[in-house]
């Protein structure tokens, strides 16, 4: 069932080789993390922990405020700030930040979570 506050995390560290390899798929150029490499990590946490499997991504906005280095563990996580059981959608605050604290970027994301029974209760 979900819940106010409930959030879900995970870290993930990304190598010069990983860079490389975005790179060539992209054709980006840079010496730190790209921000897409980034924002996916939002959309593994919204697409497989919370809500989990059947959310529909719905609008995402996301403030970068600092470079993520190479070969850091950076740490994303959402957090249910709202939830609207009228039309199943639930709002999320979304955050990704260094070991040391430093905030990489955040914001907020919005989806509906797909038959989901009983999880809007009020």
């Amino acid at each position: 069932m979900l819940s106010l506050g409930q959030f879900a995390e995970v870290t993930r560290s990304y190598s010069a080789a990983d860079l490389r390899a975005y790179q060539r798929l992209s054709g980006a150029v840079g010496d730190s993390v790209p921000e897409p490499l980034i924002a996916g990590l939002f959309s593994y946490l919204l697409g497989v922990q919370l809500p989990g499997s059947g959310t529909n991504y719905l609008k995402q906005e996301l403030a970068f405020k600092a470079p993520a280095p190479l070969a850091t563990p950076l740490t994303a996580r959402v957090e249910i700030t709202r939830l609207r059981a009228d039309k199943h959608l639930v709002d999320l605050w979304a955050s990704c930040t260094a070991p040391d604290g430093t905030v990489i970027c955040e914001g907020r994301s919005l989806v509906k979570a797909k038959d989901v029974q009983g999880a809007f209760a009020a």
